[in-house]
């Protein structure tokens, strides 16, 4: 896969995808709701389909139809299409009740399921309909909002539930085929086929959020898809679909998937530990580049300024310093006389989507060499990580 820090994270941090992808998540509350009329049939329970009459149809299926076929007779009873209800309030200050829908996948016959944060954000009520139609309200366990990945749990009542197997987004190769399966436009239990465009892209989706180490496809993806599952031919999930390129609001053969090794690691914490175990630093900064670091006669033409260092954090353990003064870069006040950061582990940083990508692939309780100048003099500081109290 390859690693953005290699080419000053190769620019593939996507920031122009800002721009396009705004509020095309590919499943948000302002999508279309469930299309009225329509049902999702499965050739199991469609009258007067026999055993022998599958078998009949699969010798007429050339290999690639039939890869198609298994992954979908096994994995759609475990996608969910997940449905909220929230209120929100006009410009006069009046209550309008907003729906939503989204996708998401069973991981656990307990009930558990992931879907992305932003399908179930906000949401004062979650129901979840399974790929038999089964309805069950759900219950929001918890979310990394920075990764946008979230976990709700329902009451299967002692129903046995298809949970999907977890695979290995770190085995993942360029051209590979993919499945994804979800809720695009409310029409549940939609399967659409592709292959890995791409690995190893960073999208950024807004200020503080992004997908890191994001696999590009080109199964078409909706809006509604946000929170399904993007399968290999093995039956294994690899990715969250969780955005999409366009120019237009529907698919244009570019969509990003989180990685499935990301989704778990959040998961299990949410699962074992009711919260997500994030790295922490403890700083505030403030990007320099040109006639900023030329008026604070800073000896790097790029990196990142320390404002402040939080009182007990990791960073302030290690003795990074913050500002001392005062001063006025346009219409804000900074604080100057801090330590300059240039590189985390040797990799250069320059903003705080920099800082973030790195720190999102730690863990508390790691050790991060912070390569900084005091002055004139370059250093290199070990600083063991903390863990975040929130997401």
């Amino acid at each position: 896969m390859t690693h953005v820090s290699k080419t000053h994270y190769g620019r593939l941090i996507l920031v122009a995808l800002i721009l396009v992808l705004g509020a095309y998540w590919v499943g948000s509350r302002y999508g279309p709701r469930q299309a009225e009329k329509v049902e999702a049939r499965h050739l199991a329970v469609q009258a007067g389909v026999t055993e022998k009459t599958v078998a009949s149809k699969n010798e007429t299926l050339t290999e690639d139809e039939a890869i198609n076929v298994r992954i979908y007779r096994q994995a759609s009873p475990a996608v969910a299409n997940i449905l909220t209800k929230a209120t929100e309030y006009d410009f006069f200050m009046d209550p309008v009740p907003v729906e939503g829908a989204g996708s998401g996948f069973v991981i656990d016959p307990r009930g558990y399921i992931l879907t992305n944060y932003h399908v179930v954000a906000g949401a004062q009520t979650i129901d979840v309909i399974l790929g038999d139609q089964s309805r069950y309200p759900g219950k929001f366990v918890g979310a990394d909002r920075r990764n946008d990945v979230a976990l709700v749990k329902i009451d299967p009542k002692g129903k046995q539930l298809v949970a999907l197997p977890l695979g290995d987004s770190a085995v993942l190769q360029v051209g590979q085929k993919v499945l994804a399966i979800g809720d695009p436009f409310g029409f549940q239990s939609t399967l659409t086929t592709g292959v890995v465009s791409a690995l190893g892209r960073t999208v950024q989706t807004s200020e503080t959020t992004f997908i890191d180490a994001a696999i590009q496809t080109d199964a078409s993806i909706n809006r509604g898809n946000s929170g399904g599952p993007l399968i290999n031919t093995h039956g294994e999930v690899i990715g969250i679909n969780s955005a999409i390129y366009t120019p237009s609001g529907t698919t244009a053969g570019i969509g990003f998937a989180i990685p499935i090794n990301t989704a778990k690691l959040i998961a299990n914490d949410l699962i074992t530990e009711g919260r997500v175990r994030r790295a922490y630093l403890g700083v505030t900064t403030l990007a320099v580049a040109g006639w900023l670091a030329e008026a604070l006669d800073l000896p790097v033409q790029d990196g990142l300024l320390v404002e402040t260092t939080s009182k007990g954090s990791p960073a302030a353990a290690a003795g990074i310093h913050g500002g001392d003064r005062v001063a006025q870069a346009g219409m804000r006040q900074i604080y100057i006389g801090g330590d300059v950061i240039v590189a985390l582990d040797g990799q250069k940083v320059t903003n705080d989507i920099d800082i973030n990508l790195i720190l999102n692939r730690k863990r508390p309780g790691d050790t991060l060499t912070v390569t900084l100048y005091r002055g004139a003099k370059k250093m290199d500081v070990p600083v063991k990580l903390g863990e975040h109290d929130g997401n």
